[in-house]
């Protein structure tokens, strides 16, 4: 009225989520496939490695093809193909099925020590992650809020690894390979679906009150 419209108030945006910025459920339902076709090659065939192995590096390069035509980078694309080729070779030089999924082992606990270490040293990995993704190099670590919350935060990451390994180990000793194959799938996409939301959560109840969030980091001289 009068010639002055009142504006309707802005609807608050959703505050992106770690999902958001980082993904990664996409890539570890994707990481699942190649595993699950080895244990059905191997049981389908009488427990033959070979079955397993070719059914997996089968499923892994078609994975690999799905990935690349949606546009994912074609390096971890590779790395991700690679693994499951090592894994295939490991099986087929010892002749244990259960030795596919050592890989998977190693990389989980060598994992779960990065992660750990980086918080140590006050480089929190998951910091690191994000502030690549926002392109904001080191700035986030000179807010000492934000270094402390993703500390908080790669914590979780960091017991994600160790579980794993703590249920993979026992089941590859006792070479329980469809055991593997259901704990695969099981701690994959659904924990990496909760580690992305509890860690999200600790980072936003880590940070203070006010705090302009991931995108603004404090820092003391303001740039």
């Amino acid at each position: 009225m009068g010639g002055t419209a009142e504006r309707e108030p802005a609807v608050a945006e959703r505050p992106e989520s770690l999902a958001d910025l980082l993904g990664g459920r996409r890539g570890a339902v994707d990481a699942t496939l190649p595993p699950v076709a080895f244990t059905l090659g191997w049981l389908l065939t009488g427990r033959s490695i070979a079955g397993g192995v070719a059914a997996a590096v089968l499923v892994g390069t078609a994975v690999a093809g799905w990935r690349l035509r949606r546009g994912d980078r074609p390096r971890s694309v590779l790395v991700g193909l690679l693994a499951v080729c090592v894994a295939a070779l490991i099986a087929l030089y010892t002749g244990r099925a259960a030795d596919f999924f050592l890989v998977q082992l190693f990389s989980n606990a060598a994992s779960a020590l990065v992660w750990v270490v980086s918080i140590v040293v006050r480089r929190p990995l998951l910091g690191v992650l994000v502030g690549v993704a926002l392109r904001q190099r080191g700035r986030w670590r000179r807010d000492r809020a934000l270094l402390r919350a993703y500390a908080r935060g790669s914590w979780v990451w960091a017991a994600t690894y160790a579980l794993r390994v703590a249920v993979f180990l026992p089941l590859y000793l006792g070479g329980q390979v469809v055991a593997l194959t259901v704990a695969r799938a099981a701690l994959t996409w659904p924990l990496v679906a909760a580690a992305l939301t509890v860690s999200w959560v600790v980072i936003r109840r880590s940070l203070p009150a006010g705090h302009p969030g991931l995108r603004h980091p404090v820092t003391p001289d303001g740039r």
